[in-house]
């Protein structure tokens, strides 16, 4: 079992920049895949970003990339997403994820454990 907590939401104006953490429970937080989703007013939970086990490889949305970036400490048990040049866009509450279990890296349902969420605003 794992557990995941979400902090450093926050609201920020267009072009700020807010980093996420994600604290995970348990030694064996190093054995998972790490992915942050988010989900804005009445819309899908939608793939943000994901980091293999050892932050090798990484993933992003489209609509992220170059703004967003993703990175772990196993040592500290902590998935992190640093988020600059924000857009109103960016609105949403952001969870995390761990324990990919399927191949579909950007889908919801190939993580086994998620966090309670971390609301970020973006203010125009």
């Amino acid at each position: 079992q794992v557990q995941l907590v979400e902090s450093g939401g926050g609201l920020v104006q267009a072009g700020g920049s807010l980093r996420l953490s994600c604290a995970a429970s348990g030694r064996t937080f190093s054995r998972y895949a790490m992915a942050w989703f988010r989900q804005a007013p009445g819309k899908e939970r939608e793939f943000v970003a994901a980091s293999s086990r050892n932050d090798y490889i990484t993933y992003y949305a489209d609509s992220v990339k170059g703004r967003f970036t993703i990175s772990r400490d196993n040592t500290k048990n902590t998935a992190y997403l640093q988020m600059n040049s924000l857009k109103p866009d960016d609105t949403a509450i952001y969870y995390c994820a761990a324990d990919l279990t399927k191949t579909q890296i950007s889908g919801a349902g190939s993580y086994n454990y998620w966090g309670q969420g971390t609301q970020v605003t973006v203010s125009s």
